[in-house]
C-alpha cells in the first residue's frame, strides 16, 4: 500500500487552607463554597454586552435536543475550508439539528490557534446564528485563557459556551469550582464532563454548587446514564455525550438530548432518536457508532466524511485516517443503513492511502 503523503506548511502562592470538599455524602450540599482565602480578589470585570444580539437566555439552550459537535474541514494546506464547513452546517440545519458545538474535540479545537478558534465561532454566528444555536468551545485548562476566549466568543455573538474542567495539569475540586465560577458570569454555559479525556471526573456535588448560577444551562455528561439520572432527579439539564447511550438516556433517564458526533453523518436519524422512542432505529445505528469510536474521535468521523466526498481528505496531524480495512467496513455500513440517510450526495468511496493529505504545519 502506498505511503500517506505528509505536507509541511509554515505559518507565520496561595495560603495553606484546608479543603471543605469531602467524600462524605452528608456534606455534599449545594451550599458549600471553595475557601475564599485561596481566591485573590480582583478588579477584573466581565467584558460582556447586553445588546439584544447577545441576550441569549440559558432557557433557550436548555431546550435543545440535538446538538452536533461539528467537524472542521480543511484545505490542502491545512487552513479552514469554509465552503465545505458552510455546506456541513447547512446540512445540519436542513435536517433539524438545533445547535452546533464549534471548535470542540470533534471540531479539533485543540489543533487551532485562538485566532482561528474565535474566527470560526464568529463566522458561524454571522452566517447561521439566526437559524441554529452556536455554542463555542472556549474552555481551557488555563483559567486565564478560558476567561479571555469566552469573553471574545460572547463578544462575537455565540449563544453559549462549552467549558471543560482543567485537564493534564489537574486541580483540586475547590480549584475546579473556582475555575468554572470565573467564566459562568459571562453567559449561558454548558459544563462538559469527560473523564476519559481529562483524567478527572466532575463529581455531582460540584455541579450542584455551580447550578446556583443562573447561567448554567446544563451538563454534557459522558460518565453514563446512571449519572444522568442523578442530575435529572435534581432538575439539572443534561445532554448525553455518548451516541451509543443517547436513546436510552433521553427516554429512560431523563436527558434533554444529545451532543452528538454521529449527527455529522446522519443528522436526520439522530433527530428521530431524540424526538421519539425508537429502539429499532437505535439498534440499526449502533454498528455505525461503534465504527466511529473504534479509534479516538474524530479519526473515524474525519475518515467517513472524506469517504462520503463531503470534505477533502485532509488531516491535521497528529490525526491520521483509519486503515483501508476500516474504510471498506464503513462503505458496507453506509449501504446497510442507506446512503440516502447520510450527508452529501456522492457515492461512498473507500479511498486509497495516497488520496489522503497529512498536514503538520499550517
Amino acid at each position: 500500500m502506498a505511503t500517506l503523503k505528509t505536507l509541511c506548511f509554515r505559518a507565520a502562592t496561595f495560603p495553606d487552607c484546608p479543603s471543605n470538599v469531602t467524600n462524605n455524602k452528608s456534606t455534599r450540599s449545594s451550599n458549600w463554597k471553595p475557601p475564599q482565602a485561596a481566591v485573590k480578589s480582583s478588579l477584573h470585570l466581565p467584558m460582556r454586552s447586553f445588546e439584544l444580539k447577545n441576550r441569549t437566555s440559558p432557557e433557550d439552550i436548555k431546550c435543545l435536543r440535538l446538538i452536533t459537535a461539528i467537524k472542521t474541514p480543511y484545505l490542502p494546506d491545512g487552513r479552514f475550508d469554509l465552503e465545505a464547513y458552510d455546506d456541513l452546517v447547512n446540512m445540519q440545519i436542513g435536517e433539524g439539528v438545533e445547535g452546533v458545538i464549534v471548535g470542540g474535540t470533534t471540531g479539533e479545537g485543540q489543533l487551532m490557534s485562538w485566532e482561528e478558534h474565535i474566527m470560526l465561532i464568529a463566522h458561524t454566528v454571522n452566517c447561521f446564528g439566526g437559524k441554529i444555536k452556536v455554542i463555542g468551545n472556549t474552555g481551557s485548562n488555563s483559567t486565564r485563557e478560558a476567561i479571555h476566549a469566552t469573553e471574545q466568543g460572547f463578544a462575537v455573538g455565540m449563544h453559549a459556551a462549552l467549558h471543560i474542567n482543567p485537564y493534564y495539569g489537574k486541580t483540586s475540586l475547590d480549584g475546579m469550582v473556582a475555575h468554572f465560577q470565573s467564566v459562568l458570569p459571562m453567559g449561558p454555559t454548558i459544563i462538559y464532563n469527560v473523564p476519559s479525556r481529562t483524567g478527572q471526573d466532575i463529581p455531582p456535588h460540584v455541579i450542584e454548587t455551580l447550578a446556583e448560577s443562573s447561567n448554567l444551562a446544563g451538563v454534557k455528561e459522558c460518565v453514563g446514564n446512571d449519572r444522568i439520572k442523578q442530575y435529572t432527579d435534581n432538575e439539572i439539564v443534561v445532554w448525553s455525550g455518548n451516541d451509543d447511550q443517547c436513546h436510552d438516556a433521553r427516554w429512560d433517564y431523563g436527558a434533554t438530548g444529545v451532543i452528538s458526533v454521529a449527527s455529522n453523518l446522519v443528522p436526520g436519524l439522530m433527530r428521530e432518536l431524540m424526538y421519539g422512542v425508537n429502539p429499532r432505529l437505535n439498534s440499526k445505528l449502533l454498528p455505525l457508532i461503534d465504527w466511529l469510536f473504534h479509534m479516538p474521535n474524530p479519526i473515524g468521523l474525519n475518515t467517513a466524511l472524506a469517504q462520503l466526498g463531503v470534505v477533502r481528505p485532509v488531516f491535521r496531524l497528529p490525526f491520521v485516517p483509519l486503515s483501508v480495512e476500516k474504510r471498506i467496513e464503513f462503505a458496507d455500513i453506509v449501504k446497510a443503513i442507506g446512503r440516502e440517510h447520510f450527508v452529501g450526495d456522492k457515492d461512498v468511496e473507500v479511498l486509497d492511502d495516497e488520496d489522503f493529505f497529512l498536514v503538520s504545519r499550517y
